[in-house]
């Protein structure tokens, strides 16, 4: 008890720079080690860790069932409310477990990857504070990270950066189900799509995913329970987001955005979450920041256990990867596929729903669920299926998904398919009617 102590005590709402930042990362692990683990999952342009604490009954490890969550902050160095919050929430965490039943049920049942910062040189960087605007917004090469990742509208031409190929590393090696990145700058959450074209709605100034009600809940669940980013007021008279929530599109159009990333290539739903109109506010208001997120902190993370999750198994009960398995209706241009342990987690709101899953080669599997709202349950809903024809000799081929770019393709592809195929109809009759 008296280890404890020192690890919850030291913790005073400042600013923590890069040792003292690892120092508090590596005191809460040591204290509490069967809770959580500490790794980093790559380096900077300048050399910093990329650290991340995991959190939960099972720290070190995939668990089947119990859905992967992670909250990324300070991606742009100069947005630093986001850096000091998932420090206490992380403090608030491990403290309450085994005190607190919600929390010690919200730990065994999730693992949360927590990031503080994914640009410690921007940080560093910025040496005089600023409400609006430093260089400390880029990372060492002077690239703004949330423009880096791949798009799924455009060739993004930004060449990769490091901490950039570190994330999508994270990502492509976790089965992450809901994920939310935190900036500053404004008080809103935003949501998929930043990006957009005709087929996602963009020219009516909206641009629409296939899951656009389950976004708008997510974004609608951290801002009713912040203590005022539901009344949507914005930072200045000429701003206003109604229920303080936006579509990213329909705020400004972005190209290569980590949130777009996440849904469409990690499987995973983000939200972007703008926590104060100043960027980098005086270190005595960061107490009250995290009083006005600490409740919406918690009920987010508690949404990964929305909807439908399960596995997809041979005859002889071995788990089939790459399965793709979505819900009809709802169909991703880059499908939703299995991990190696044969599971899916599919994010929907309570409904009936028909769920599809298919093993490349073999006939689609269908089942009709009814979807009640678990998330107070902290399971979602379970649904395996088993493909009695499948052999654990033969392995599911990898679904195909193309890299960039996704809805331009998809777009012109609906543009020259459809007249094409009336042509070829055409033709069979006319030939059909000589013959």
């Amino acid at each position: 008890i008296l280890c404890l102590v020192p690890a919850a005590a030291a913790l005073d709402f400042k600013y923590h720079h890069t040792e003292e930042l690892e120092e508090f990362l590596r005191g809460v692990h040591a204290a509490y080690p069967s809770l959580t683990y500490l790794h980093s999952i790559g380096r900077s342009v300048e050399g910093r860790d990329l650290w991340v604490l995991v959190l939960g009954k099972f720290p070190t490890h995939h668990k089947i069932g119990i859905p992967e969550f992670k909250y990324v902050a300070n991606m742009h160095g100069d947005e630093t409310v986001g850096r000091e919050i998932l420090l206490h929430l992380i403090d608030f965490l491990v403290t309450s477990y085994g005190r607190d039943p919600v929390i010690t049920r919200l730990l065994n049942n999730t693992r949360i990857h927590i990031m503080p910062t994914m640009n410690p040189d921007g940080f560093e960087a910025t040496k005089v504070p600023d409400c609006y605007y430093t260089r400390g917004r880029y990372n060492g090469n002077g690239e703004d990270l949330n423009r880096n990742f791949p798009d799924a509208f455009e060739n993004n031409s930004a060449s990769i950066q490091p901490e950039t190929r570190a994330v999508m590393d994270w990502i492509k090696n976790e089965t992450f189900v809901l994920s939310a990145n935190l900036h500053g700058g404004a008080l809103v959450a935003s949501y998929t799509f930043d990006n957009g074209n005709p087929v996602t709605g963009s020219l009516k100034g909206y641009s629409r995913s296939p899951d656009d009600d389950v976004f708008i809940h997510l974004a609608k669940t951290y801002s009713s329970n912040h203590a005022s980013m539901y009344k949507g007021t914005g930072c200045d008279n000429r701003q206003t987001f109604p229920e303080g929530i936006t579509n990213g599109y329909s705020w400004y159009q972005l190209e290569g955005g980590m949130q777009d990333y996440n849904y469409v290539w990690g499987q995973c739903f983000e939200i972007t979450l703008e926590l104060s109109c100043c960027k980098y506010p005086p270190a005595d208001q960061l107490e009250k920041f995290w009083r006005d997120n600490q409740v919406a902190l918690i009920e987010y993370i508690k949404q990964v256990h929305l909807g439908v999750k399960g596995q997809v198994t041979d005859k002889n009960g071995n788990p089939i990867p790459n399965a793709i398995v979505e819900a009809k209706g709802r169909p991703h241009v880059c499908p939703y596929r299995t991990n190696e342990q044969g599971e899916y987690f599919l994010l929907l709101l309570p409904g009936t729903y028909v769920i599809n899953a298919t093993v490349p080669g073999f006939k689609s599997m269908l089942k009709t669920v009814e979807i009640p709202d678990n998330t107070g349950n902290f399971s979602a809903l379970k649904q395996d299926f088993s493909f009695p024809e499948v052999s654990d000799q033969i392995r599911s081929r990898v679904a195909s998904c193309p890299k960039i770019p996704l809805y331009e393709e998809l777009a012109r592809a609906s543009a020259a398919v459809k007249p094409t195929v009336h042509i070829l109809v055409l033709m069979t009759i006319m030939l059909v009617i000589f013959k």
